[in-house]
């Protein structure tokens, strides 16, 4: 039996060997393959050169606006700006004549007597003191380089003139000035100023143009004799306070605030001497504690020392000096000085009471309680411009204040001609003692003292806008 099974197992694997007794047989291996002849390599096909792309032309920049992203407001406010100087470049030229004879001249050859052509209005008084000044701002804030060429061509001519004069009649005096041809325009009160209306207003409108640069160091002579003038030699009451003997003796007139306290305060930021900025300062407290009416926040417009009681007219245009006397002096006074804070009250209470009066053109009255007197455009663009200049400032709310101004600009926008003149502006006026006298002083395209402050107002509102772009409407 064992044996039977040993030889099963045996034909077994003699099956699984391949049938016989034989090992199966590998596989014969197959002869190496002998490689193909090479192929000829692929030539590839010849790179063509790159495309070259057109040139791209340098890209058409347009034409600039007048003002790069200024906004739709700000442009109607310099066109209107733009007006008014191209009409005052062909009507206040500096045109230098031969004093004794009349004949035009150059600054480059003058005569010994020189003297200024007369021109459709003064550009060496107060009101172009204001006009200057009104100029330089509005450079400032556009940089439209032609406002300040206007009065870089006009106060450097000027103060060659002056320096001329001096140094061919060093001995001469006011009354020993040499004497003119009729029609021309003396330099005399350039050289020998008699009243703070010769001084002030030209003294802060050149120590402004000094600081920019205009002529080159050549005003700061005119500056100092301005000064001398305000500080040292102008008629004062007892207590210190700016005062005239015309057409009373003893009257304080609101107007001397503004042509005072610029210059000092001027004086007060060129020297760094702090009397200048107390002077000043001293001269709005005084003028307050005898001109301000506290029942309607306005200012009287003249007061005499022997009067009593004394008639309170309120005309617009010495509320308009004072106005900006606080906010000039505001302005550069330090900020540690004992007397800012009642200034700034001053001028909260005066703006107060000037809101409650402004008209629905947004102009103000010739005199300001007395809507039956006409609209009068220099007080309203003195408005203007210290109102904004005091909302910039945050010394006034920019929500109650920042519409006053505005609706003030727009009105004063409606007084400009299309030849650029400033209709509307009260002639120069005197102290009155009457309504009537106020009612009845007539207005006129050339009256100066509405020029330099449509470009204070247009600058400054410019500047307000750009901070309270709110208070452009829709």
């Amino acid at each position: 039996m064992a044996r039977a099974l040993l030889l099963l197992l045996m034909f077994s694997l003699l099956v699984a060997c391949g049938g016989s007794g034989q090992p199966a047989p590998t596989a014969e291996p197959s002869p190496p393959a002998q490689p193909a002849p090479p192929s000829p390599p692929v030539q590839p096909e010849p790179t063509p050169p790159p495309v070259q792309p057109e040139p791209t032309p340098p890209p058409v920049q347009p034409e600039p606006p007048p003002s790069q992203g200024a906004t739709a407001a700000e442009e109607s406010i310099r066109e209107v700006m733009n007006r008014v100087h191209g009409y005052l470049l062909t009507a206040t030229p500096l045109r230098p004549i031969d004093g004794d004879t009349g004949a035009a001249v150059s600054l480059d050859a003058m005569p010994n007597n020189v003297a200024l052509a007369a021109t459709d209005m003064r550009i060496d008084t107060y009101e172009w003191g204001v006009t200057y000044a009104g100029m330089l701002r509005a450079t400032e804030v556009t940089e439209d380089a032609r406002y300040r060429d206007y009065a870089d061509e006009r106060l450097s001519g000027l103060a060659r003139m002056a320096a001329h004069m001096r140094a061919n009649y060093p001995a001469a005096t006011f009354d020993t000035y040499p004497r003119n041809r009729s029609g021309s325009v003396s330099l005399r009160r350039i050289l020998f100023p008699q009243t703070l209306d010769d001084s002030g207003s030209m003294c802060a409108a050149m120590i402004k143009a000094d600081r920019a640069g205009i002529a080159d160091g050549a005003l700061r002579p005119w500056i100092d004799n301005y000064a001398n003038w305000v500080s040292a030699r102008q008629f004062r009451l007892a207590d210190g306070t700016f005062a005239r003997n015309q057409p009373m003796p003893n009257s304080v007139w609101l107007d001397d605030l503004y042509m005072s306290v610029p210059c000092l305060a001027q004086m007060g930021r060129l020297t760094g001497d702090g009397r200048y900025f107390d002077d000043a300062a001293k001269q709005i407290l005084q003028f307050h504690s005898r001109m301000f009416v506290p029942e309607n926040n306005l200012w009287m417009h003249g007061w005499i020392q022997e009067m009593s009681p004394h008639p309170a007219f309120h005309w617009a245009r010495a509320n308009g000096w004072a106005l900006m006397a606080t906010v000039e002096l505001l302005s550069v006074l330090p900020a540690d000085h004992p007397d800012r804070t009642q200034l700034l009250a001053i001028l909260a209470a005066h703006a107060d009471g000037l809101r409650r009066v402004q008209a629905s053109s947004g102009l103000w009255h010739q005199l300001l309680d007395r809507a039956d007197s006409y609209e009068e455009t220099s007080s309203s663009a003195m408005f203007v411009f210290a109102i904004a200049r005091a909302v910039d400032a945050g010394w006034l709310s920019a929500s109650t204040y920042g519409p006053v101004a505005m609706r003030g600009w727009n009105g004063v926008t409606t007084k400009v001609n299309a030849t650029g003149q400033v209709e509307g502006t009260c002639v120069g006026t005197s102290l009155g003692w009457d309504d009537v006298f106020y009612l009845s002083r007539p207005t006129s395209a050339l009256a100066a003292h509405g020029y330099g402050p449509v470009f204070l107002a247009g600058a400054e509102v410019i500047d307000m806008i750009r901070k309270n772009p709110d208070l452009v409407a829709n």
